[in-house]
């Protein structure tokens, strides 16, 4: 008996373990089928959001593009078109000055270096044949000086003082055409605010009521145009600016070897002796 009971309990457990392992397989093989389609389902949600993140830049910088250009206009084309001529303008004058003072600069040391040793060995022609081959202020400062070595070195002094002014001038040609176009773009923002602030009082006058929708258009224009004089004048005071410091430099430097040049011919006269 007791076998014949154990080999039914035997039947029985492989009867209802095939049933309990088929269940518990049916889960497994549908969290399988869900782990293998989650993936493909993902991909293209991923890819949707990197295209909108992409789309949603270029849309930013096309934006940020068309908002300047409407302001612009909205700012009216005439006063608008004036203060952008003044920036053109002023920004021409500027780039023309900073690579003029870039080409005028010159190597003093060396210059008066290749001077002293020309006049040591073949006299002031050699010297002034130095000062020929070289470009710059100083240079011709020191032509000027070292031509009228026969007069004396009073005569040199002042020559070379003069001549230096004369520099200095050229040095500062055109710096107040800048600071003209520094004043004026201001001045027609300013003049834009109080058309755009007429107009508007003509609008409240003409409705007959004070409405922020009558009174926006013109404040508007009023306010562009005063925001884009002050960005003219901010960005050429700052090239005014650098180009002063540019001509600080160049005449602190021409003062310096004007002096260095008159103790070379000084020298040079106690030598003859």
């Amino acid at each position: 008996m007791k076998k014949v009971f154990a080999l039914l309990s035997i039947v029985a457990v492989f009867n209802f373990g095939n049933p309990i392992n088929v269940f518990a397989q049916e889960p497994a093989t549908e969290a399988e089928t869900t782990e293998q389609v989650a993936p493909a389902e993902e991909a293209p949600v991923v890819e949707e959001a990197v295209e909108a993140v992409e789309e949603a830049v270029v849309v930013e910088e096309q934006g940020m593009h068309k908002a300047l250009k409407q302001k612009f206009i909205e700012g009216g084309a005439g006063f608008m078109a004036l203060v952008a001529l003044c920036l053109i303008f002023g920004l021409a004058l500027c780039i023309e000055r900073i690579i003029y003072l870039s080409l005028a600069s010159t190597n003093t040391k060396a210059l008066l270096a290749k001077i002293e040793q020309a006049l040591n060995e073949n006299g002031i022609e050699a010297a002034l044949e130095v000062c020929r081959n070289t470009r710059g202020p100083i240079a011709s400062i020191f032509y000027q000086g070292l031509s009228r070595y026969d007069e004396g070195v009073d005569v040199v002094e002042r020559s070379v003082a003069s001549y230096g002014g004369v520099q200095l001038g050229l040095l500062e040609k055109n710096l107040s055409w800048i600071t003209l176009f520094i004043s004026i773009g201001p001045s027609l923002g300013f003049m834009g605010t109080v058309i755009g602030m007429i107009q508007a009082f003509d609008k409240i006058q003409q409705a007959g009521d004070i409405s922020a929708t009558v009174v926006a258009g013109g404040i508007k224009v009023a306010l562009l145009t005063t925001l884009f004089g002050l960005i003219v004048a901010v960005i050429l005071q700052l090239f005014y600016n650098y180009i002063l410091s540019l001509i600080e430099g160049m005449v602190t430097e021409m003062e310096d070897s004007s002096i260095s040049l008159l103790d070379i011919i000084v020298k040079y006269n106690e030598s003859k002796k």
